[in-house]
Protein backbone atom coordinates (compact mmCIF):
# COMPACT_ATOMS: atom_id res chain seq x y z
CA UNK A 1 0.00 0.00 0.00
CA UNK A 2 1.43 3.77 -0.38
CA UNK A 3 0.86 6.28 2.59
CA UNK A 4 1.63 9.73 2.22
CA UNK A 5 2.50 11.95 4.99
CA UNK A 6 2.61 15.73 4.38
CA UNK A 7 4.85 17.51 7.17
CA UNK A 8 4.91 20.74 7.43
CA UNK A 9 6.26 21.80 10.69
CA UNK A 10 9.53 21.09 12.34
CA UNK A 11 7.83 18.86 15.80
CA UNK A 12 6.23 15.98 13.46
CA UNK A 13 9.37 14.51 11.98
CA UNK A 14 10.17 13.42 15.72
CA UNK A 15 6.41 12.55 15.93
CA UNK A 16 6.11 10.40 12.44
CA UNK A 17 9.92 9.48 12.60
CA UNK A 18 9.16 5.72 14.43
CA UNK A 19 6.23 5.51 12.38
CA UNK A 20 7.96 5.72 9.16
CA UNK A 21 10.58 3.52 9.88
CA UNK A 22 8.31 0.60 10.74
CA UNK A 23 5.95 0.90 7.76
CA UNK A 24 8.91 1.35 5.44
CA UNK A 25 9.65 -1.64 5.73
CA UNK A 26 6.27 -2.92 4.21
CA UNK A 27 4.52 -0.32 2.49
CA UNK A 28 5.22 2.59 -0.21
CA UNK A 29 5.95 5.63 1.32
CA UNK A 30 5.60 9.46 0.40
CA UNK A 31 6.56 12.28 2.18
CA UNK A 32 6.48 16.09 1.27
CA UNK A 33 6.75 18.99 3.09
CA UNK A 34 7.25 22.72 3.33
CA UNK A 35 10.71 24.27 4.42
CA UNK A 36 9.77 25.76 8.10
CA UNK A 37 11.40 26.35 10.98
CA UNK A 38 13.91 23.29 10.88
CA UNK A 39 11.88 20.97 9.08
CA UNK A 40 14.64 20.29 6.65
CA UNK A 41 17.18 19.67 8.25
CA UNK A 42 15.85 17.22 10.90
CA UNK A 43 14.25 15.01 7.92
CA UNK A 44 18.10 15.40 6.83
CA UNK A 45 19.29 14.31 10.10
CA UNK A 46 16.62 11.07 9.91
CA UNK A 47 17.90 10.42 6.88
CA UNK A 48 14.29 10.35 5.13
CA UNK A 49 13.35 10.56 1.41
CA UNK A 50 10.86 13.63 0.68
CA UNK A 51 9.84 16.00 -1.95
CA UNK A 52 9.82 19.87 -1.12
CA UNK A 53 5.96 20.83 -2.11
CA UNK A 54 5.29 25.00 -2.40
CA UNK A 55 6.97 27.38 0.79
CA UNK A 56 5.41 28.95 4.18
CA UNK A 57 3.59 32.68 3.18
CA UNK A 58 4.37 34.40 6.65
CA UNK A 59 2.02 35.82 9.25
CA UNK A 60 0.08 37.59 7.11
CA UNK A 61 -3.39 36.15 6.59
CA UNK A 62 -4.39 36.85 3.29
CA UNK A 63 -1.03 35.69 1.92
CA UNK A 64 -1.50 32.77 4.54
CA UNK A 65 -5.25 32.34 2.86
CA UNK A 66 -3.78 32.39 -0.79
CA UNK A 67 -0.73 30.00 0.13
CA UNK A 68 -3.00 28.07 1.28
CA UNK A 69 -4.67 27.43 -2.02
CA UNK A 70 -1.19 27.67 -4.26
CA UNK A 71 0.02 24.59 -2.16
CA UNK A 72 -3.11 22.43 -2.43
CA UNK A 73 -2.86 22.97 -6.47
CA UNK A 74 0.84 21.85 -6.17
CA UNK A 75 0.14 19.10 -4.05
CA UNK A 76 -2.73 18.02 -6.11
CA UNK A 77 -0.65 18.15 -9.69
CA UNK A 78 2.39 16.25 -7.99
CA UNK A 79 0.02 13.49 -6.31
CA UNK A 80 -2.69 12.94 -8.42
CA UNK A 81 -1.16 9.50 -10.55
CA UNK A 82 0.47 8.33 -7.47
CA UNK A 83 -1.88 6.16 -6.49
CA UNK A 84 -2.01 7.10 -2.35
CA UNK A 85 -4.26 4.71 -0.90
CA UNK A 86 -4.07 6.86 2.55
CA UNK A 87 -3.07 10.07 3.74
CA UNK A 88 -1.55 11.04 7.50
CA UNK A 89 -0.48 14.15 9.05
CA UNK A 90 -0.34 16.41 12.01
CA UNK A 91 -1.63 19.68 12.00
CA UNK A 92 -1.25 19.60 7.72
CA UNK A 93 -4.35 21.95 6.75
CA UNK A 94 -3.51 20.55 3.31
CA UNK A 95 -3.63 17.06 4.02
CA UNK A 96 -7.53 16.16 4.31
CA UNK A 97 -8.51 18.26 1.32
CA UNK A 98 -5.75 16.96 -1.33
CA UNK A 99 -6.53 13.61 0.38
CA UNK A 100 -10.42 14.17 -0.97
CA UNK A 101 -9.14 15.42 -4.52
CA UNK A 102 -6.75 12.30 -5.08
CA UNK A 103 -9.57 10.01 -3.36
CA UNK A 104 -7.72 8.57 -0.63
CA UNK A 105 -8.15 8.72 2.57
CA UNK A 106 -6.82 10.64 5.57
CA UNK A 107 -5.83 10.93 8.67
CA UNK A 108 -5.88 14.05 10.53
CA UNK A 109 -4.20 14.90 13.79
CA UNK A 110 -4.03 18.19 15.99
CA UNK A 111 -3.56 19.44 19.47
CA UNK A 112 -4.30 23.10 19.09
CA UNK A 113 -8.08 23.80 19.38
CA UNK A 114 -7.07 27.33 18.26
CA UNK A 115 -5.99 26.51 14.80
CA UNK A 116 -8.35 28.22 12.31
CA UNK A 117 -7.32 25.36 9.55
CA UNK A 118 -9.01 22.82 11.38
CA UNK A 119 -12.54 23.94 10.24
CA UNK A 120 -11.63 22.84 6.65
CA UNK A 121 -9.78 19.80 8.08
CA UNK A 122 -12.18 18.06 10.21
CA UNK A 123 -14.86 18.55 7.27
CA UNK A 124 -12.01 16.26 4.55
CA UNK A 125 -10.58 13.69 7.13
CA UNK A 126 -11.86 10.45 7.48
CA UNK A 127 -10.58 10.31 10.57
CA UNK A 128 -9.62 12.79 13.38
CA UNK A 129 -6.74 11.59 15.84
CA UNK A 130 -7.00 14.13 19.16
CA UNK A 131 -5.20 13.65 22.60
CA UNK A 132 -6.92 12.53 25.56
CA UNK A 133 -6.48 16.15 27.41
CA UNK A 134 -7.94 18.29 24.47
CA UNK A 135 -11.91 18.94 25.32
CA UNK A 136 -13.82 17.25 22.72
CA UNK A 137 -16.52 19.73 22.79
CA UNK A 138 -13.59 22.74 21.38
CA UNK A 139 -13.66 20.51 18.41
CA UNK A 140 -16.96 19.45 17.85
CA UNK A 141 -17.99 23.42 17.62
CA UNK A 142 -15.07 23.53 14.66
CA UNK A 143 -17.15 21.02 12.59
CA UNK A 144 -15.67 17.87 13.48
CA UNK A 145 -17.83 14.84 13.71
CA UNK A 146 -17.89 12.51 16.65
CA UNK A 147 -18.12 9.60 15.00
CA UNK A 148 -14.90 11.09 13.30
CA UNK A 149 -12.76 11.37 16.22
CA UNK A 150 -10.45 8.88 18.04
CA UNK A 151 -8.98 10.26 21.24
CA UNK A 152 -5.08 8.87 21.85
CA UNK A 153 -3.97 8.56 25.59
CA UNK A 154 -1.64 11.08 26.62
CA UNK A 155 -0.07 13.64 24.89
CA UNK A 156 0.92 14.36 21.18
CA UNK A 157 4.83 14.33 22.75
CA UNK A 158 4.40 11.09 24.43
CA UNK A 159 3.61 9.36 20.65
CA UNK A 160 7.61 9.22 20.38
CA UNK A 161 9.22 10.69 23.42
CA UNK A 162 9.01 6.77 25.09
CA UNK A 163 10.67 5.63 22.26
CA UNK A 164 13.23 8.54 22.91
CA UNK A 165 13.78 7.33 26.29
CA UNK A 166 14.29 4.05 25.61
CA UNK A 167 16.84 4.72 22.85
CA UNK A 168 18.19 8.22 23.58
CA UNK A 169 21.76 9.53 23.79
CA UNK A 170 23.47 12.44 22.87
CA UNK A 171 26.90 12.69 22.11
CA UNK A 172 27.46 16.93 21.27
CA UNK A 173 27.95 19.02 24.41
CA UNK A 174 27.40 23.14 24.57
CA UNK A 175 30.68 24.91 24.99
CA UNK A 176 30.57 25.80 28.80
CA UNK A 177 34.44 26.74 30.12
CA UNK A 178 32.79 28.88 33.18
CA UNK A 179 30.54 25.09 34.02
CA UNK A 180 27.86 26.96 34.41
CA UNK A 181 23.99 25.89 34.53
CA UNK A 182 22.63 25.72 30.74
CA UNK A 183 19.21 27.41 29.87
CA UNK A 184 18.08 26.47 26.24
CA UNK A 185 15.29 29.17 25.28
CA UNK A 186 12.71 28.74 22.29
CA UNK A 187 11.00 32.14 21.24
CA UNK A 188 8.11 32.89 20.18
CA UNK A 189 6.64 30.99 16.57
CA UNK A 190 6.30 34.87 14.41
CA UNK A 191 4.15 33.06 12.12
CA UNK A 192 2.03 30.61 13.20
CA UNK A 193 -1.61 32.18 11.97
CA UNK A 194 -2.97 30.84 16.14
CA UNK A 195 -0.51 32.93 17.59
CA UNK A 196 -1.40 36.24 18.56
CA UNK A 197 0.79 37.27 20.88
CA UNK A 198 4.07 39.59 21.58
CA UNK A 199 7.11 39.56 19.23
CA UNK A 200 10.66 40.21 20.69
CA UNK A 201 9.51 39.97 24.54
CA UNK A 202 12.57 38.22 25.12
CA UNK A 203 15.36 40.87 24.57
CA UNK A 204 14.98 42.37 28.25
CA UNK A 205 15.55 38.78 29.53
CA UNK A 206 18.14 37.13 27.52
CA UNK A 207 20.23 40.39 28.72
CA UNK A 208 19.85 39.89 32.39
CA UNK A 209 20.34 35.93 32.03
CA UNK A 210 23.32 35.90 29.71
CA UNK A 211 26.46 36.82 32.18
CA UNK A 212 24.49 34.15 35.12
CA UNK A 213 23.76 31.35 32.76
CA UNK A 214 25.10 29.59 29.56
CA UNK A 215 22.28 30.62 27.05
CA UNK A 216 21.13 28.29 24.26
CA UNK A 217 18.98 30.37 21.89
CA UNK A 218 16.73 28.18 19.05
CA UNK A 219 15.35 29.90 16.90
CA UNK A 220 12.54 29.51 14.78
CA UNK A 221 14.03 31.18 11.52
CA UNK A 222 17.32 32.99 10.08
CA UNK A 223 15.12 36.62 10.52
CA UNK A 224 14.77 35.49 14.41
CA UNK A 225 18.29 34.21 14.45
CA UNK A 226 19.77 37.46 12.54
CA UNK A 227 17.67 39.40 15.33
CA UNK A 228 19.52 37.65 18.32
CA UNK A 229 23.20 38.06 16.58
CA UNK A 230 23.45 41.43 17.41
CA UNK A 231 26.23 42.55 19.41
CA UNK A 232 24.18 43.15 22.63
CA UNK A 233 22.97 39.69 22.64
CA UNK A 234 27.20 38.58 22.81
CA UNK A 235 27.48 35.30 25.13
CA UNK A 236 24.47 33.77 23.62
CA UNK A 237 24.77 30.90 22.00
CA UNK A 238 22.96 29.98 18.62
CA UNK A 239 23.66 26.81 16.79
CA UNK A 240 24.59 27.24 13.32
CA UNK A 241 22.41 23.61 12.41
CA UNK A 242 19.85 22.16 13.79
CA UNK A 243 20.47 20.39 17.13
CA UNK A 244 18.78 16.73 18.24
CA UNK A 245 16.27 16.77 20.75
CA UNK A 246 18.91 14.09 22.63
CA UNK A 247 21.42 16.93 22.25
CA UNK A 248 18.99 19.47 23.53
CA UNK A 249 17.30 17.85 26.51
CA UNK A 250 20.65 15.83 27.10
CA UNK A 251 22.45 19.34 28.03
CA UNK A 252 19.58 21.14 29.54
CA UNK A 253 18.89 22.40 32.80
CA UNK A 254 16.14 25.10 32.13
CA UNK A 255 13.94 25.21 29.13
CA UNK A 256 12.08 28.40 28.36
CA UNK A 257 9.24 28.25 25.68
CA UNK A 258 7.49 30.68 24.07
CA UNK A 259 5.88 28.54 21.58
CA UNK A 260 4.15 24.64 22.53
CA UNK A 261 5.80 21.11 21.42
CA UNK A 262 9.06 21.56 22.69
CA UNK A 263 7.86 23.03 26.01
CA UNK A 264 6.23 20.29 26.38
CA UNK A 265 8.97 17.79 25.39
CA UNK A 266 11.56 19.21 28.15
CA UNK A 267 8.04 19.00 30.58
CA UNK A 268 7.20 15.27 29.83
CA UNK A 269 11.09 14.38 30.16
CA UNK A 270 10.99 16.25 33.65
CA UNK A 271 13.30 19.03 32.64
CA UNK A 272 12.82 22.04 34.77
CA UNK A 273 10.53 24.18 32.17
CA UNK A 274 9.16 27.62 31.99
CA UNK A 275 6.38 28.29 29.26
CA UNK A 276 6.25 32.24 28.53
CA UNK A 277 3.45 31.37 25.99
CA UNK A 278 1.90 34.73 25.35
CA UNK A 279 -1.28 33.53 23.61
CA UNK A 280 -4.37 31.71 25.07
CA UNK A 281 -2.93 28.51 26.39
CA UNK A 282 -4.01 25.23 24.70
CA UNK A 283 -5.77 22.53 26.91
CA UNK A 284 -2.63 19.80 26.89
CA UNK A 285 -0.28 22.72 28.38
CA UNK A 286 -3.14 23.43 30.92
CA UNK A 287 -2.99 20.07 31.90
CA UNK A 288 0.83 20.01 32.68
CA UNK A 289 0.95 23.22 34.13
CA UNK A 290 -1.97 21.47 36.60
CA UNK A 291 0.25 18.16 37.16
CA UNK A 292 3.04 20.59 38.13
CA UNK A 293 5.79 19.38 34.95
CA UNK A 294 6.09 22.96 34.22
CA UNK A 295 5.18 26.78 35.58
CA UNK A 296 3.82 29.40 33.12
CA UNK A 297 5.13 33.17 33.47
CA UNK A 298 4.00 35.46 30.82
CA UNK A 299 5.67 38.04 32.11
CA UNK A 300 9.07 36.32 33.27
CA UNK A 301 12.13 38.11 34.39
CA UNK A 302 15.68 37.08 35.57
CA UNK A 303 15.28 36.79 39.12
CA UNK A 304 12.19 34.34 38.63
CA UNK A 305 14.54 32.27 36.53
CA UNK A 306 17.15 32.25 39.79
CA UNK A 307 14.47 31.48 42.09
CA UNK A 308 12.79 28.36 39.97
CA UNK A 309 16.50 27.18 39.20
CA UNK A 310 17.27 27.19 42.96
CA UNK A 311 13.92 25.56 43.64
CA UNK A 312 13.00 23.15 41.02
CA UNK A 313 15.26 20.23 40.33
CA UNK A 314 15.76 17.61 37.23
CA UNK A 315 13.02 14.78 37.45
CA UNK A 316 12.53 11.59 35.82
CA UNK A 317 10.19 11.25 32.77
CA UNK A 318 6.92 10.96 33.57
CA UNK A 319 6.38 7.58 33.39
CA UNK A 320 2.97 7.79 32.86
CA UNK A 321 2.62 9.57 30.19
CA UNK A 322 5.23 7.68 28.59
CA UNK A 323 3.42 4.48 28.79
CA UNK A 324 0.61 6.57 27.45
CA UNK A 325 2.31 7.66 24.48
CA UNK A 326 3.20 3.60 23.13
CA UNK A 327 -0.14 2.99 23.34
CA UNK A 328 -0.98 5.92 21.50
CA UNK A 329 1.65 5.29 19.23
CA UNK A 330 0.31 1.53 18.60
CA UNK A 331 -3.54 2.94 18.44
CA UNK A 332 -1.97 5.67 15.96
CA UNK A 333 -0.67 2.63 14.03
CA UNK A 334 -3.67 0.21 14.39
CA UNK A 335 -5.75 3.39 12.99
CA UNK A 336 -3.88 3.97 9.78
CA UNK A 337 -3.18 0.50 8.82
CA UNK A 338 -7.34 0.04 9.40
CA UNK A 339 -7.50 3.59 7.38
CA UNK A 340 -5.74 1.51 4.56
CA UNK A 341 -8.18 -1.24 3.93
CA UNK A 342 -11.47 0.22 4.27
Amino acid sequence: MKIWFDITNSPHVHFFAALIKELQQDHELLITCRPLSNTIELLDIYRFSYTLVGRHYGKNLMLKSLGFFIRILQLYHFLKKKNIDTAISHSSFYSPLVSKLIRARCIYMNDNEHALGNKISFKFADRIMVPEFLDVKKITCQGAKEEKIVRYPGLKEGVYLWNYVENSFYTFRFENSENKKIIFIRPEPLTAQYYKGKQNFLNDLLIDLKDIYKIVLLPRSKTQANHYRHEKYCKIQIPEESVSLADIMGNCDLFIGAGGTMTREAAVLGIPTISIYQDSLLDVDKFLIKKGHMAHKKDLNADYVINYLTEIKKKAPDKQLLKKGKKAYELIRQTLLENIYQ
